[in-house]
């Protein structure tokens, strides 16, 4: 059964972590009808939907996706590059541990799940200021004896890997490719985002349908055009926190 994790949005979420936007005053409610609909809509796709409870004193705990990396054999849990955001884990650890076994990236290294792009048994990792070469190397120590491929990338002018790239169908990826290094991708193909919405890379394909954030609307136009089927949800209070859609659930086969 496919599970989503997820985590209802803190109240303290007016305080988040922000590095490549200005901060702009969140509606609170407004934030947590979106993120109830992102939930509803992952459970309408066929995920079984574990929502944990919001944490009133850590700002960015509803991108659940940044401590924690599940794949088929095993959990990796990261120490976010972030200091303030490291209790984030606690909890997850918690309920990860139900479901896989437990490994863990240990400091000086840094590591974050929006850094971390699986494509089959390649794992491309971004190089950022919140993930670090130490952790990736812990990474590729902990995933070598399952057969798994870590491939650095560089990455610069947003947050995450997957900020600037995400992989929405067979072999196609829909990027921003001014953000990160493409060599890495060259067996891909690729859907550019419109050169008017840079930040339109991050998308979460789900059971066929392709969710895809309802603000980047000539972004959306160039998918749809490939016969992708595509399903828009606003998250744009969500976005004044830097939000993409992928952050926001952690998905695995449980």
């Amino acid at each position: 059964m496919l599970t989503a994790i997820t985590r209802a949005v803190s109240p303290a979420i007016v305080r988040c972590e922000l590095s490549f936007i200005d901060r702009q005053p969140i509606d609170l409610g407004r934030a947590r009808e979106q993120h109830q609909a992102y939930e509803a809509l992952l459970a309408k796709l066929g995920a079984r939907v574990l929502s944990l409870p919001p944490e009133p004193d850590l700002p960015d705990s509803m991108f659940v996706e940044d401590p924690a990396i599940v794949l088929d054999e095993i959990a990796i849990i990261l120490p976010l590059g972030t200091e303030s955001r490291r209790p984030e884990a606690t909890s997850l650890t918690q309920e990860l541990s139900k479901y896989r076994k437990l490994a863990h990236v240990q400091l000086p290294g840094t590591l974050e799940g929006g850094d971390v792009l699986r494509i089959g048994r390649k794992v491309f990792v971004g190089l950022t200021k919140r993930s670090n070469a130490e952790g990736i190397r812990q990474l590729e120590e902990i995933l070598r004896p399952h057969g798994y491929e870590v491939i650095p990338v560089s990455v610069k002018g947003c947050l995450h890997l997957k900020s600037a790239v995400t992989w929405i169908a067979d072999n196609t990826l829909l990027a921003n490719r001014a953000w990160f290094d493409t060599k890495p991708f060259a067996a891909y193909d690729w859907i550019d985002v419109d050169p008017a919405e840079p930040h339109a890379a991050n998308a979460l394909a789900l059971g066929g349908t392709i969710i895809f954030p309802a603000s980047f609307p000539k972004t959306r136009g160039r998918i749809g055009s490939l016969g992708l089927r595509v399903t828009t949800l606003d998250i744009s209070e969500l976005q004044k926190a830097e939000s993409g859609l992928t952050c926001s659930s952690l998905l695995f086969e449980s």
